[in-house]
């Protein structure tokens, strides 16, 4: 597993690859102090996993990733910060990040781009807790103004229990590629990258 670690302080950047370098399985390809950085390095390195501060001088480590996603709608972004604002948790959801963990924690640290390197989505417990008065302090989302229909609400529910394409057809009583067709046509419609987000995106706005 290939790794590149981006954090505006130095010292933080070495600890990390220290760390990651302790574990036989994790390659540090390479590391990075900004967010001009990030997105040079990326396209560089292309690592299996990017492990990137959120503040740094410049550009954010939230609009790197933005860009970097932008291009590479594959890659997987874990996110190491010291800060667990409500705004940063959203903004990282929304554009498609894999995990956002504390840098206090640093226990959690190579679990976390382990998970992340097998598709999994990781939040640290300090970021879980805080979900449900994120959520809470969201207004009801308007699903008809962005075109989306009944069926597909029902849909959306589904996914939102973890159910699989399969499940939910047998469920909703439809063709498994009927529901993929639905399933495509929501996430094109909330500009949403996957089902993952879509699941994080209906709890968020219930």
């Amino acid at each position: 597993m290939r790794v590149l670690i981006v954090d505006d302080d130095n010292l933080v950047a070495m600890s990390l690859k220290t760390i990651l370098s302790s574990d036989s399985e994790i390659e540090v390809v390479g590391t990075g102090s900004s967010g001009d950085e990030a997105i040079e390095l990326y396209n560089k390195t292309k690592p299996d996993v990017l492990l990137m501060d959120i503040r740094m001088n410049g550009m954010t480590g939230l609009e790197a990733g933005a860009k970097i996603l932008e291009k590479n709608r594959d890659a997987k972004i874990l996110y190491l910060t010291t800060f667990n604002d409500d705004e940063y948790i959203i903004k990282a959801i929304s554009i498609g990040a894999k995990g956002y963990i504390i840098k206090q924690d640093f226990e959690s640290i190579i679990p976390a781009v382990k998970s992340v390197f097998k598709g999994q989505s990781v939040f640290g417990n300090a970021i879980t807790e805080k979900l449900p008065d994120i959520i809470n302090k969201k207004k009801s989302f308007d699903y008809e103004s962005y075109g989306i229909t009944s069926q597909e609400k029902e849909i959306i529910e589904e996914v939102a229990k973890g159910l699989s394409n399969k499940e939910i057809a047998d469920e909703l009583c439809l063709s498994e590629g009927t529901v993929r067709n639905y399933l495509s046509n929501i996430l094109r419609k909330l500009d949403l990258r996957d089902r993952t987000n879509l699941a994080i995106f209906y709890y968020q706005n219930q």
